[in-house]
């Protein structure tokens, strides 16, 4: 049987930016519960009551805190994952949509960061009734005048008067601007940050997994407050605070060698930072300095390297979880990414004796085929295994890769008496990126990004020059740990919803705080003969759409 034509290509597919089996004693205690648990010891007669605490839950008082202290702390998870469409509701608990983030008639005036861009899609979700008022702003990195993708821009942005395109400064020719970014500014003389895995295309936010973060409602700054003085290198990372500067120093990168969009450095400037929760970690195409001055906003994996060290993990085994959608041509050798990215994701506070064991989640063809939208949800999901130093790169990749379902037949499957956590996910292809690192019996922090596993959106060395990296790509995410919610809290992974379960919420002290885990847990290894998802090779087997890929 002759096989069907080549199949051609979507202009808007995701640009590509180009091991040993792991045993159940080396996942987090906390994953590893069995099924059947030992009978719980009595509860005491008096149990502190529970309060749960929203993600854009703003600061509170003083005496709110007094009168807290006596009450269990548990925060929803700072993570949300994004609707899919063909899954049941019940699937889609606490997931958003994208309306769900644009639809307000109150908002005035709207940024859009992001590298694929379907204007008439971002409009839609606007509310109807203030669609062609909102002022809107797109930022993308299509400097070419011959690209399609700027052209179809181009031609969509003509059918509405309020919109704006504004084109980021690319300096070198193997970036993007990937960044994936909201920001909303509202007639209530509210604002608020939304950073989150998703392009601005319909497929992306409809059959595919993606993660968000959003900030709360930001209010102005009041007349009383002094300016912020966001160069203060006294700023603690992880405040609203240091939030607010390293967002600024980002934003002002735009307009490094051209103004791009001054204005909305000038409007942020006027906002109110102090509820947020989180430390920004971005990329800036160029050359920088890593061993630049404490006040200065450092970039790429010297920013996660700087943050991770102020943030303690647990003693014991853990485990760093690297789920990325992209996996670029890293080196025949795995110098850069044990020596610059692992290096700078096992930093941390304080000194532990074992070091993490690293897995890496990314979806196997099969996985791609069994998705909800089969071998078109595979068009954003990269990485290359055919040149010789590709096959070499995938040979030290090999023990560190895990699946994406975790239902393969022929991965190992998890040993008796492990519970399986379900994420309710594995149908709904992986856009998303997250990087989590597992102590042994909760989190210690989480990352959610647009970066995937690169050089160009992490940052790699000039040549012989000590202490100079190159980045190429826009990038931008989110890194939270238990700190910074309460003291003494600590962070445990959710599955199907963002809240935690009551089995860990009336269990130890301090305060709780979830975190939505996008996969089912614990991992499962590729097999022996397994390979990951390559989107320029051809697979023959048909999807549930009775679809072949044929590259």
């Amino acid at each position: 049987m002759d096989h069907p034509p080549k199949r051609r290509r979507v202009g808007t597919d995701e640009h590509s930016q180009d091991g040993t089996s792991p045993t159940s004693d080396l996942l987090p205690h906390s994953l590893t519960q069995p099924v059947s648990p030992p009978r719980r010891k009595a509860r005491p007669q008096q149990i502190a009551p529970t309060i749960i605490i929203p993600d854009d839950e703003p600061a509170v008082s003083s005496s709110a805190v007094e009168e807290q202290a006596t009450q269990r702390q548990v925060f929803k998870s700072p993570f949300q994952l994004t609707w899919i469409r063909d899954l049941p509701e019940s699937a889609n608990t606490d997931a958003v949509t994208l309306s769900d983030l644009l639809s307000d008639p109150l908002i005035s005036e709207l940024y859009e960061f992001n590298y694929l861009h379907d204007i008439d899609f971002l409009m839609a979700a606007l509310d109807e009734d203030v669609r062609d008022s909102v002022r809107v702003h797109v930022v993308h990195g299509f400097w070419k005048k011959e690209d399609p993708s700027r052209s179809q821009m181009i031609k969509q942005a003509q059918r509405y008067k309020n919109v704006q395109l504004h084109c980021a400064s690319m300096p070198g020719p193997w970036g993007t601007h990937h960044s994936k970014m909201l920001i909303v500014l509202r007639h209530d003389d509210t604002a608020q940050v939304v950073i989150h895995t998703a392009n601005m295309i319909e497929r992306d936010w409809t059959n595919m997994t993606q993660s968000l973060w959003r900030s709360p409602l930001l209010p102005l700054r009041q007349p009383a407050q002094t300016t912020n003085n966001i160069q203060d290198a006294t700023l603690a990372i992880g405040s609203g605070e240091r939030f607010k500067r390293d967002l600024l120093n980002y934003l002002k990168a735009y307009n490094r060698t051209r103004p791009v969009i001054p204005e909305l450095v000038k409007d942020l400037e006027k906002y109110d930072f102090s509820a947020v929760k989180a430390a920004v970690i971005a990329s800036v195409p160029g050359h920088h300095q890593i061993y630049n001055k404490a006040d200065d906003t450092k970039w790429g994996w010297a920013a996660l390297k700087d943050t991770l060290r102020h943030v303690s993990v647990q003693e014991g085994k853990s485990e760093i979880v690297v789920q990325i959608s992209s996996i670029a041509t890293l080196g025949s050798t795995d110098s850069w990414l044990r020596g610059s990215l692992f290096q700078s994701l096992k930093a941390s506070k304080n000194k532990v004796k074992q070091e993490p064991q690293f897995k890496v989640v990314f979806p196997t063809p099969d996985e791609i085929r069994r998705s909800l939208d089969g071998y078109n949800s595979g068009a954003s999901i990269h990485t290359k295994i055919q040149s010789t130093q590709q096959a070499k790169q995938l040979q030290y990749l090999k023990p560190m890769l895990h699946h994406w379902a975790n239902d393969a037949e022929q991965g190992p499957a998890p040993e008796a008496g492990v519970e399986v956590h379900e994420a309710g996910r594995q149908r709904a292809a992986p856009h998303i990126k997250t990087y989590i690192r597992y102590g042994e019996t909760s989190v210690d922090w989480a990352l959610t990004t647009s970066a995937n596993m690169s050089k160009q959106a992490w940052g790699s060395a000039v040549g012989n020059k000590t202490g100079e990296v190159w980045i190429a790509s826009w990038e931008i995410g989110v890194l939270v740990w238990p700190s910074l919610f309460a003291n003494n809290a600590r962070m445990v992974g959710t599955f199907g919803q963002d809240t935690p379960n009551e089995n860990e919420t009336s269990t130890g002290a301090g305060a709780v705080v979830g975190l939505r885990i996008p996969y089912n847990v614990p991992l499962q290894a590729y097999g022996a003969d397994e390979k990951p998802w390559v989107a320029t090779a051809s697979y023959f087997e048909p999807d549930d759409m009775g679809q072949r890929w044929v590259s």
